[in-house]
C-alpha cells in the first residue's frame, strides 16, 4: 500500500507515535555514457540558523552516521541504478537540530559530465520502520536538466511534532556547493 503523495512544496505531519522511519531516495539513470552513474542520499541535520549544528551532523557516504545515534546511511550505492536509505530515529535527534534537509548528489558530477536530467523516476518516501509501510511520497517531476544537487525534502520539527515537506529544489554546484550553503 502506498502512503499519501505529495505535490512539491506540499507537507504532511508525521504520526505523534512515530519513531523509527527510513527516507529513501530513488531514481534510474537514463544515461548510457562513459562514466557509471553514482547519486549519493544525503542528511543536513540543521539548527534554528539553517546551519548545520556541526560538522559531524551533517550524514553522507564519508560520514554514515550523526554523532547522537539519530540518523544512519545505508552507505554508498555505487551503481547508481537503485537508490539509497537514511534511517532516522526521531526521538534520539538533537534537541539543537530543528530541520533535517535530504539531498541527492552525483558523484564527480564535473569530471563525468552528468546532471540530473539524465535521471528519471526521482522521490523519496517515509517509511514506517516497524510496520514497512510508506507514509508518505513525493516523485520529483521536474526538470532538473542543468542541476547536479537536489534538495528533495526535509523533516522539520514544530514543538514535539515532526513534518515532511517535498521541496524539489536544484542546485548546479553539486554536494560541495550544499555543504558551502550549510556549513
Amino acid at each position: 500500500m502506498s502512503g499519501i503523495n505529495l505535490e512539491k512544496n506540499e507537507r504532511f505531519e508525521l504520526d505523534k507515535g512515530l519513531s523509527l522511519i527510513d527516507v529513501n531516495l530513488g531514481w534510474k539513470p537514463n544515461y548510457s555514457g562513459t562514466h557509471d552513474f553514482d547519486l549519493d542520499a544525503s542528511a543536513f541535520m540543521l539548527g534554528n540558523n539553517g546551519k548545520l549544528v556541526t560538522d559531524d551532523f551533517f550524514v553522507y557516504y564519508n560520514n554514515q552516521g550523526s554523532p547522537d545515534g539519530a540518523v544512519k546511511s545505508s552507505g554508498d550505492d555505487l551503481t547508481g541504478d537503485d537508490g539509497e536509505t537514511l534511517t532516522v530515529d526521531l526521538p534520539k535527534v538533537d534537541p539543537r537540530v530543528q530541520e533535517i534537509l535530504f539531498t541527492a548528489t552525483i558523484y564527480e558530477w564535473q569530471k563525468r559530465q552528468q546532471n540530473f536530467g539524465q535521471v528519471s523516476d526521482a522521490f523519496i518516501s517515509i517509511v514506517d520502520k516497524t510496520t514497512n509501510k510508506e507514509i508518505v511520497r513525493y516523485d520529483l517531476n521536474e526538470d532538473f536538466s542543468t542541476e547536479t544537487a537536489v534538495i528533495c525534502g526535509k523533516l522539520y520539527r514544530s514543538g514535539r511534532i515532526w513534518h515532511f515537506e517535498a521541496i524539489g529544489d536544484g542546485n548546479q554546484n553539486g554536494l560541495e556547493g550544499l555543504v558551502r550553503t550549510y556549513q
